[in-house]
C-alpha cells in the first residue's frame, strides 16, 4: 500500500483526480461556495466508530455548510493523514462512506492529499454553487423576524447520522433573511448569527430530540440542523423557536431570562 496505489484506486470513481489541481468549469451566473472542516481522532470521532461512518460524517459536516447557504454541493477535496493503526481495509471503508454521501447529494470527489501522523486527521473541502447574489448569510437577520430551526435539537449525545438539510436550505433562498447551521450549540450559534446581524434574540421554545435536555440542545453542538430567520408572514419550513429583537448585538434571552452564549469552542477545549 502506498500513496500512488491509493490515488489510482480512488481515480476509478473520481476521474477529476490525477493532476496538481482539479480543473472544474465554473457554472455561468453562479456564485461558488467553498467550505472546509477538520475531522480529528479524539476530537470528532474515536476508533470505535466504523471507517465508513467516519468518512460519511467528515463529508456531511461540509455539505451541511453548503446547505446553510442555500447552495448545491458540486465537488469535494479530501486530505487524509493516516495513523499507524489504519490499513487498506480501513481506507476503503472511509472512502466508501465518502462516496455513499456523494451519491446521495450528486457531487464528486475531485482530489485531496494523503500523508501520515500519530493520530488520524481528515480535512474535507466542499465546493458548491448558488445563483449569483442569492447566498444565505448570517448577517441579514432583522428585528421582527421569526427564528426557526429545521428540526429537533439535542447535540452530539442524541444525534445519530448527520442529514445535511440541502432541500430545506434551497427552499429558504429568497425567503429567509439569514441562515447558518448549528454545529456548536444553539446558544452559541444564535449569538453568532445575531452578532453578525447587529441584533438580539428572544427564544420561547426549543424542540428536543428524544432523551435530550434543554442544556444539551443549547450548548452541546453537532446537531447540524439549520438555524434561520424570516419575516413573520413568510411561509418557510421548520419549527419556529423565537423572535429577533432590537438590542445589544448578540444578546440572547430564553423565556425572558438572559441566556449565555455558551457552546462548543475548539480553542477553549484544547487539552
Amino acid at each position: 500500500m502506498n500513496e500512488d496505489s491509493i490515488t489510482a484506486k480512488l481515480r476509478r470513481k473520481a476521474p477529476l483526480i490525477g493532476d496538481d489541481c482539479a480543473v472544474v468549469r465554473s457554472p455561468t451566473r453562479r456564485d461558488l461556495l467553498f467550505t472546509t472542516d477538520f475531522s480529528i481522532e479524539g476530537v470528532h470521532f474515536t476508533r470505535n466508530s466504523t471507517a465508513e461512518d467516519i468518512g460519511y460524517r467528515a463529508l456531511a459536516r461540509g455539505v451541511s455548510d453548503i446547505a446553510a447557504m442555500g447552495g448545491t454541493p458540486l465537488y469535494c477535496l479530501v486530505s487524509l493523514a493516516l495513523a499507524p493503526w489504519t490499513d487498506q481495509a480501513w481506507i476503503d471503508g472511509f472512502y466508501r462512506g465518502i462516496h455513499r454521501l456523494l451519491r446521495k447529494v450528486n457531487a464528486s470527489l475531485a482530489g485531496g492529499d494523503i500523508s501520515h501522523a500519530k493520530q488520524l486527521v481528515c480535512d474535507v473541502m466542499v465546493c458548491g454553487s448558488i445563483a449569483r447574489g442569492k447566498a444565505l448569510l448570517r448577517s441579514g437577520a432583522k428585528p421582527g423576524d421569526s427564528i426557526y430551526v429545521s428540526g429537533p435539537l439535542g447535540g452530539w449525545r442524541h444525534k445519530g447520522v448527520i442529514q445535511p438539510r440541502l432541500e430545506e436550505g434551497r427552499a429558504l433562498v429568497g425567503r429567509a433573511h439569514s441562515c447558518m447551521d448549528i454545529s456548536d450549540g444553539l446558544a452559541l450559534d444564535l449569538h453568532r448569527l445575531c452578532f453578525a446581524s447587529g441584533v438580539a434574540a428572544e427564544l420561547d421554545f426549543v424542540p428536543l430530540l428524544p432523551g435530550a435536555t434543554l442544556d444539551h440542545a443549547l450548548h452541546d453542538g453537532e446537531d447540524y440542523e439549520l438555524l434561520y430567520t424570516a419575516p413573520p408572514r413568510t411561509r418557510v419550513p421548520g419549527i419556529r423557536i423565537g423572535n429577533i429583537t432590537k438590542g445589544k448585538p448578540g444578546a440572547l434571552r430564553y423565556r425572558g431570562a438572559p441566556l449565555a452564549p455558551v457552546g462548543y469552542d475548539h480553542i477553549q477545549h484544547r487539552s
